[in-house]
């Protein structure tokens, strides 16, 4: 009862006392108002802008002590933040790898060099060791040139470090609230840490670009040696970064950065750190910059895929001021997890019975065909020296292979004389095993996209990427063979030609534009009858596909290939691009086959779908259109010529040895001497293809049979494809326009026993293009004649090969 009496009798004596609060206000202003009437107007105004200039002081300190408890405390600062790397998943949301603070290596201060640190206080903050955070009278300095239209900075090393450390709790938009928040923290910064401290934990954090944190990481990027080892031009050069690492980058704006580091050098003469003649030697000095990227190491393990996906997220996050060892990110791939390990076990276990292969047939003289059954070779490995017969008759290769070696160069920059140095080489026995043993492993690439999206689903550029990090899906251009074929066959169709359309098989000559013959051939000859546009491609005859490129016109090829996905690699027009001569990558193949999959429609090959922070806050998404690049009507026609091709081609190996019952396409290849093996198949939800080879050209496959991609690339498809279908990852029943399911196919027969090879090798025809244009690759290298040109290499048949119908052509 008492409270409720208290009450109103406060109120009350609010109610009487605002009034007379009100009228002691008004009169202080009336007579404060009085009081500057009555000075003269000069100090009348130097007052008015002392009394705003105080106001204006007091809403900033309020706003400086609101700060104090939202900006980063001690324990903050003794953290230096947590940092969260950023994550790589797959489509289903497993992860493949993460971005782990191993790039960035910490060290002391002692161990950078002391130009390091006079470049860095004569440029950056040259009373760091009086200030106490923040350097008032370069502040005053600064706003002032900033006010007369020359924009400068005015932070302290401390305040850039509170910018390093906490990007995200100080913002990074250019405010007044930004350097509020930098100044706050910089008083915190200045009492938890001595200034040694401070100068080791900003050259520890400081970006330079290429996802390089530390001074320690940028001297290995940009000059390949520790920052202890920096001399003042290189300390130069890295502290002129500091304004602006993108405008100063020295690998892409080599000018800029040399400008910038002669400011640099100018501001050590004017401290004192460098003497007038030191200083004017030093300005007429190059900047010499010794560029190794420094890629980051993951606690998973790394495959092509994941390296692909980083270098391209290097350069996104460069670009959108982000980073990917302390931001968190979360990084969509489209890599499907089950599909992918499907892919891996595919070319382990199939690049393993190839290898067991070529091991075997170049072991010793005899019969290069000992089976059709890969278990066969399995078998006859144990008992066999491997290549030893290769490298009996291959003396010279290996005495080049010795010249090429690092090992050999290395002793010549010792300074040995040629001929001693490859003595002690070709005398070592470990080494001469290394370099056989690296040379003769065979390599493999496989790739799957979804023809509907374009996204990828499985992506595997070698056997181990632990031991070969060349990429055979993305990096390496090799010749595709046999595989180009169906974009010389579609610009037909493109152009009104019918699947019916009549061609003689027989050998005819090209002259090139520069006057030279070309005279096409296939391994089985020609037979002189007539054969269809269709069958052409079916069985993948040399002479036809060389008259049907006539018909059409190198350009209208070239065109077709551009469109439906071959778009980096250089396509020579000269009448063997017909045959697959120019290199390409395996991506750009699998993309071209996945545009023809598509109806003619082309998806840019998409391997991320989106970007988020930590918080699940979606930062970027990425898809692709799609661009008619041929009629549907054509690529319609040209699926269902290349289902002849795993019917009653070259690619039957598919469905007989794996017992795919699917409404599936493709098509095989094969280069010159059997360097190159290629197929690649179509189902209407996934496209894949895979190559073969060894990074060698001058190491290949040695019989015909095993050579042909309808025998060696087609193991690791089919092994792939048959696993994405019995863990219904795609759709046995799709059907591609005009398609119809195959009857329910028996399992797959079990692999033929040694005896039964001959039925076998009839029942797959091999198929050869040649070779007119050089290999891309870590090894490659291309054989020419007296006058430099490629020369072409038709080997002789296989006895054992039937011809096929006599209206059909006897070879593939």
């Amino acid at each position: 009862m008492a409270k409720k009496k208290i009450l109103p009798r406060t109120l009350d004596l609010l109610r009487a006392r605002v009034p007379q609060w009100r009228n002691a206000g008004m009169l202080r202003y009336a007579r404060l108002r009085a009081y500057l009437l009555r000075q003269p107007p000069l100090r009348r105004g130097v007052l008015l802008l002392g009394l705003a200039g105080a106001a204006l002081f007091a809403l900033l300190l309020l706003y400086v002590l609101v700060l104090i408890p939202t900006t980063p405390g001690i324990k903050d600062l003794q953290q230096a933040r947590t940092a969260q790397a950023s994550t790589i998943l797959s489509a289903d949301g497993v992860e493949l790898a993460n971005f782990s603070q191993r790039q960035q290596e910490r060290i002391r201060l002692a161990q950078v060099s002391p130009f390091v640190i006079q470049a860095l206080i004569a440029t950056e903050d040259r009373r760091f060791y009086q200030h106490h955070g923040i350097d008032f009278r370069r502040t005053a300095g600064a706003i002032l040139h900033t006010v007369g239209g020359d924009a400068q900075g005015g932070s302290t090393i401390t305040q850039q470090l509170a910018r390093n450390l906490f990007p995200e709790e100080i913002g990074r938009s250019r405010s007044v609230s930004r350097k509020l928040k930098e100044a706050v923290t910089a008083f915190k910064i200045e009492r938890a840490y001595s200034k040694d401290q401070i100068l080791e934990t900003y050259l520890n954090t400081v970006p330079f670009l290429y996802n390089a944190f530390g001074i320690e990481m940028a001297a290995r990027t940009y000059f390949d040696k520790s920052a202890a080892q920096l001399n003042v031009l290189e300390s130069a050069t890295l502290v002129g970064m500091l304004k602006g690492t993108q405008y100063y980058n020295p690998v892409l704006n080599p000018e800029r950065a040399l400008e910038r580091r002669n400011v640099v050098l100018a501001q050590m003469h004017k401290q004192g750190n460098l003497r007038d003649a030191q200083y004017q030697s030093l300005l007429k000095k190059p900047l010499r910059v010794r560029f190794h990227r420094q890629y980051e190491q993951s606690d998973t393990a790394e495959t092509h895929f994941t390296a692909h996906v980083r270098k391209w997220l290097i350069e996104w996050a460069d670009q959108n001021d982000y980073d990917l060892q302390l931001d968190g990110l979360i990084v969509h791939t489209t890599l499907d997890a089950g599909l992918q390990q499907a892919a891996l076990r595919a070319v382990e276990r199939q690049a393993n019975a190839l290898q067991n292969i070529a091991d075997v047939e170049w072991a010793h003289s005899g019969a290069s065909v000992m089976s059709t059954s890969t278990a066969a070779y399995a078998g006859m490995r144990q008992r066999v020296e491997p290549f030893r017969y290769f490298w009996d008759t291959h003396g010279a290769l290996q005495d080049s292979l010795i010249r090429e070696s690092a090992e050999y160069k290395k002793a010549l920059e010792a300074g040995a004389s040629a001929a001693d140095a490859f003595k002690k080489l070709q005398a070592d026995r470990s080494f001469i095993a290394r370099l056989r043993a690296a040379k003769t492993r065979l390599e493999a690439g496989f790739v799957a996209l979804d023809p509907n999206s374009g996204e990828v689903r499985a992506w595997v550029g070698s056997r181990d990427f632990e031991r070969d990090q060349f990429d055979h899906v993305a990096q390496a251009e090799r010749q595709p063979g046999s595989t180009f074929k169906p974009i010389v066959y579609g610009a037909a169709l493109e152009k009104g030609l019918r699947p019916d359309r009549p061609y003689r098989d027989s050998v005819i000559d090209i002259r090139a534009a520069d006057g030279s013959v070309w005279r096409p051939t296939d391994m089985s000859g020609s037979s002189g009858k007539t054969m269809t546009l269709r069958q052409g491609l079916i069985y993948s005859k040399n002479t036809i596909t060389a008259q049907v490129m006539q018909d059409v016109g190198l350009p209208a090829i070239v065109k077709l290939a551009r469109a439906v996905g071959i778009k980096q690699s250089k396509l020579a027009q000269v009448p063997s691009l017909a045959l697959g001569t120019s290199p390409v990558t395996l991506l750009e193949m699998v993309s071209a086959y996945s545009t023809i999959a598509a109806q003619g429609e082309y998806r840019q090959p998409v391997f991320i779908k989106s970007i988020s922070d930590r918080n699940g806050k979606v930062l970027a998404s990425f898809d692709t259109k799609s661009q008619r690049a041929m009629s549907s009507a054509s690529a319609v026609e040209l699926i269902d010529m290349m289902r002849g091709v795993v019917n009653q081609g070259t690619g039957q190996a598919v469905k007989s040895r794996f017992g795919i019952a699917a409404d599936i396409a493709g098509k095989t290849g094969t280069t010159q001497n059997n360097t190159d093996g290629w197929f690649i198949l179509m189902h209407p939800n996934l496209v894949a293809g895979a190559w073969v080879g060894f990074n060698d050209a001058r190491v290949t496959m040695r019989s015909n049979y095993w050579g042909q991609g309808g025998h060696n690339a087609v193991l690791v498809v089919g092994d792939f494809f048959r696993s994405a279908l019995n863990a219904r990852k795609i759709d046995a029943r799709a059907l591609f326009p005009g398609g119809r399911l195959p009857p329910a196919a028996a399992p797959a027969a079990a692999e033929p026993a040694p005896e039964d090879w001959a039925d076998q090798l009839r029942a797959l025809q091999p198929e050869q293009g040649p070779a007119l244009m050089p290999q891309s690759g870590p090894d490659a290298r291309m054989e020419t004649d007296s006058a430099g040109r490629p020369f072409i290499d038709v080997p002789t048949p296989p006895a054992a090969v039937e011809p096929l119908p006599e209206t059909l052509p006897a070879s593939q």
